[in-house]
């Protein structure tokens, strides 16, 4: 195989009509360079859309209250209710598989200005929160801290402002640590700042936002033992759309309504939407592979033929060495190593190519700043070796079928033909 004087002939025999052995090199190098592009282009918008989940506890769900639509117990479809502590209690005692129950209470909007600092006042959501709201949503500690534990027992009246929120009310040189805005005319100290950890610029409101202890604005703008919504999250290893069922019970049975009436709690599965998003793009992964698979197949093809053609134009060379004695295997090796030669090499350049274009965009997006839905555009080390092993295979299958029609010539017959 590591023959000089068969490298030599190989080299010769490719070289010899260069422009045709370009052109067929040039269907394996574009079907290679389709492959890692459309692999490429994939893994962009799979990170470009995993980015919104980032920080997020994949595994939650989100409960809150809307009107009965059926009768039950002697109380009227068309009733309102509200969540409440007991709520919170039942479901964490009953269900062992959480991790997270947060009760979540809210306020304010943008536009009607809620919070004052100084001469300086704008419109923000305000969230009355626990600590675990930090494990669950999608945000970064800046300065200072987050809630703790002591805050809820205590009912403190501290804050965590976003960055936004930190941009409008204060100077960019003024630390806003240990200074108080005014919320719905109550004083908050201000303990620490957070951003959106996507930090992608795509949810601008995720930073302007203000989080204050669940008991204190329970507390502060009266709103007793009710619970807003919550927002529930199940450990690894349990998923949460098969405990979602449970959960929807609870608080039926605990607020008295038809267990039928699908409609009287509103729920939003995270886990479930994560794992649509997981089989979309896994499904766009194969269709990727399938189609440059295709096109890339289509090259090889092509090289089957010009390796035919190739044998049919060397019929007398290939009479004359079975004459001198050289066995059909050396024969059938030759042509299988050409076909193997050429499809390596184009299929290379095609990898080399592909790999300078998907640096190139990703040097264009570090340059332009973040792409919605586009992010980190590449293909993993497994997807190359495994381009290259179909390659290695295409070259003996597109070599095998030449190789075989050159054995089968019959040296006498072969020093006929003209």
């Amino acid at each position: 195989m590591f023959n000089r004087d068969r490298w030599k002939e190989i080299l010769e025999v490719l070289t010899t009509n260069i422009f045709r052995t370009l052109l067929t090199a040039f269907g394996v190098f574009w079907g290679i360079f389709i492959l890692l592009l459309l692999l490429a282009a994939g893994k962009g918008l799979e990170n470009g859309v995993k980015q919104d989940f980032s920080g997020v506890a994949t595994n939650t769900v989100f409960v809150w209250t809307q009107t009965t639509t059926m009768e039950y117990d002697g109380l009227p479809k068309g009733r309102n209710y509200s969540f409440n502590l007991e709520d919170v209690r039942l479901i964490e005692e009953e269900i062992p598989q959480l991790r997270f129950v947060s009760p979540r209470n809210a306020m304010g909007s943008r536009g009607i200005n809620n919070v004052v600092y100084g001469i300086k006042a704008g419109g923000y959501r305000i969230f009355g929160d626990t600590p675990n709201i930090s494990d669950q949503n999608s945000m970064a500690i800046t300065s200072g801290r987050f809630l703790n534990q002591p805050d809820l027992d205590q009912k403190r009246k501290v804050a965590i402002l976003g960055d936004g929120v930190v941009t409008d009310l204060f100077e960019t040189d003024e630390e806003p640590l240990g200074e108080y805005v005014k919320i719905n005319g109550v004083n908050f100290l201000v303990v620490g700042t957070y951003k959106d950890r996507n930090g992608n610029g795509g949810n601008q409101n995720a930073s302007k936002q203000i989080f204050i202890p669940f008991t204190t604005f329970s507390q502060a703008y009266n709103r007793g033992d009710r619970v807003g919504w919550m927002a529930i999250t199940a450990k690894d290893g349990s998923s949460i759309t098969s405990l979602t069922p449970k959960i929807l019970n609870i608080i039926k049975k605990n607020h008295r309504i038809n267990p039928k009436d699908h409609r009287a709690v509103g729920n939003f599965d995270l886990f479930q939407e994560y794992s649509r998003v997981e089989n979309l793009f896994g499904a766009m992964r194969w269709i990727a592979i399938v189609v440059g698979t295709l096109v890339l197949l289509s090259g090889v093809i092509g090289v089957s033929n010009i390796m035919l053609i190739v044998v049919k134009e060397r019929t007398k060379e290939i009479g004359i060495r079975r004459a001198l004695g050289e066995s059909p295997f050396s024969i059938k090796m030759q042509i299988i190593m050409e076909s193997i030669f050429l499809t390596i090499i184009s299929g290379m350049a095609g990898v080399v190519f592909g790999t300078l274009i998907i640096f190139a965009i990703n040097m264009a997006l570090d340059a332009s700043g973040p792409v919605d839905m586009f992010l980190a555009p590449s293909v993993d080390l497994g997807s190359v070796v495994g381009a290259l092993v179909i390659l290695i295979i295409s070259g003996l299958l597109a070599g095998f079928i030449p190789a075989n029609s050159a054995i089968k010539v019959k040296p006498i017959e072969a020093l006929r033909s003209e």
